[in-house]
């Protein structure tokens, strides 16, 4: 098959991310709870971000984010509960591999390469990657609560427990000390 063509086909398949949930948010009782791949865009906002002020690459981080949970397009997003009851779980490289056959040599190495380095946890990118998925979460979390969703504090106490890098640790008590609409106040210049 044509490279271009597998690279189109591996673009509409990242699409479903769009489509596939965050499972776990449903025990917390979130209707509607977020996509993979909105989680994923803010991860990679927050990558970089952890990235700058850890000193490390925040273009890196970013991408070694964007591409953290793209196997979930194969293997669904099972959240910690059902993980338990699934044997033998798919790694996460062996999703990737599977995902960039056919693909010209560059991409796939690029997307193998970052999905590795996520899973290794050996690079300062790497960390603020991973600190940047559980600050979204507890981000996510605390969104979900302002909305009503009390449950979700389960998930905001396990994601700041997780979070490793220094950087990670004050934004994760800064958003805690914090509501998550201040930002829409500053910008208005009201008082809280």
């Amino acid at each position: 098959m044509d490279e271009t063509v597998s690279t189109a086909r591996f673009l509409h398949e990242a699409g479903t991310l769009k489509n596939q949930r965050r499972t776990g948010w449903w025990m917390a009782g979130v209707r509607d709870p977020e996509s993979v791949a909105e989680h994923s865009w803010r991860t990679s906002l927050i990558a970089s971000v952890l990235a700058s002020m850890e000193g490390a690459d925040p273009a890196r981080a970013a991408l070694i984010a964007t591409w953290h949970d793209t196997g979930e397009t194969r293997s669904g997003d099972v959240n910690h509960l059902g993980r338990k009851y699934v044997e033998g779980s798919a790694d996460p490289r062996e999703i990737a591999a599977d995902q960039t056959e056919g693909l010209p040599a560059p991409l796939a190495e690029m997307v193998r390469g970052a999905v590795a380095e996520y899973e290794a946890q050996e690079t300062a990118e790497a960390w603020c990657a991973k600190d940047a998925d559980k600050l979204e979460c507890l981000l996510q979390g605390l969104e979900y609560r302002a909305q009503g969703y009390s449950s979700a504090q389960r998930w905001i106490d396990n994601s700041r427990a997780r979070i490793k890098t220094e950087s990670g640790r004050a934004l994760a008590e800064a958003a805690l000390a914090g509501d998550p609409v201040d930002w829409l106040r500053a910008a208005m210049g009201e008082n809280r």
